[in-house]
């Protein structure tokens, strides 16, 4: 597994147990009092400064994907900055939860997943750090993308907290902002996805190459375009979100929990 390069120390750095939160539609803000770390990448800025979570038994830091206010589209996040500040902010699980539409019947809105692969229908985004002659050319294994003791802990908290968390599911990431079209969800169906998202890749790839443990919590907004002839409004997305994020919350705080437990 490539490790990436090498990050220059900073204060930032802990040896303490430190779990990454990854926040994208609906999950903006978790504490708007905390800290921040301010971060410089070989890659650029990251979506935000990095927030030091403060309600939580372990160490946590949050990261707003879109940026604070939310403002970044999918395409123009800079995923490789991101995955680059949490690891030298010392996390080494990182959670990150993206709001999708649902394609398989038991996607339906309100529902939450825990996904284990993807389908790439994005393009010329910054998908790798091997991307010059500088860096080391590593074809980093992927075959199971959420693979890892943080997503093992995640359905673990789930089935403690009583909350209905779907084992498995493909999403298919597209390149956004715009929402697909009813033939490609109909593409998507075919080709296996369950659900359709925006930001899942090169997020997850990247967080591989770097030799963070990655999982994810995907929440249902909406049904995929198509599936009930009904038009989506982004409107509708939010407010669908607004109860499903409680309970996102309150798995965030049973995984931490659990990570605490076991440091």
């Amino acid at each position: 597994m490539n490790p990436g390069p090498t990050p220059a120390s900073t204060s930032t750095s802990t040896s303490t147990p430190t779990l990454a939160l990854i926040g994208g539609t609906g999950l903006t803000e978790l504490d708007e009092n905390c800290a921040e770390i301010a971060i410089e990448t070989p890659y650029g800025a990251p979506s935000a400064p990095i927030r030091e979570v403060t309600d939580t038994p372990i160490r946590t830091v949050f990261l707003p994907r879109h940026g604070s206010p939310h403002v970044l589209p999918p395409h123009r996040v800079n995923y490789r900055a991101n995955l680059w500040a949490l690891r030298e902010a010392g996390a080494r699980h990182v959670l990150a939860v993206s709001a999708v539409g649902g394609i398989a019947r038991e996607c339906r809105p309100g529902v939450l997943v825990a996904p284990d692969q993807l389908i790439d229908y994005t393009w010329g985004r910054e998908h790798t750090l091997s991307d010059s002659a500088d860096d080391e050319l590593v074809h980093v294994d992927f075959t199971y993308p959420y693979e890892g003791p943080l997503r093992d802990e995640l359905l673990a908290a789930a089935e403690e907290q009583g909350i209905v968390l779907i084992d498995g599911g493909c999403i298919g990431v597209f390149q956004g902002p715009r929402l697909e079209t009813a033939a490609e969800i109909e593409r998507a169906r075919r080709d296996g996805c369950d659900m359709a998202g925006m930001t899942s890749l090169p997020e997850a790839s990247l967080a591989r190459e770097l030799g963070l443990d990655y999982a994810g919590i995907a929440v249902i907004s909406n049904f995929g375009a198509g599936i009930t002839g009904e038009r989506l409004s982004e409107e509708d997305i939010a407010e669908t979100l607004r109860e499903p994020m409680e309970r996102v919350r309150r798995l965030i705080r049973a995984v931490a929990g659990r990570l605490a437990a076991r440091a």
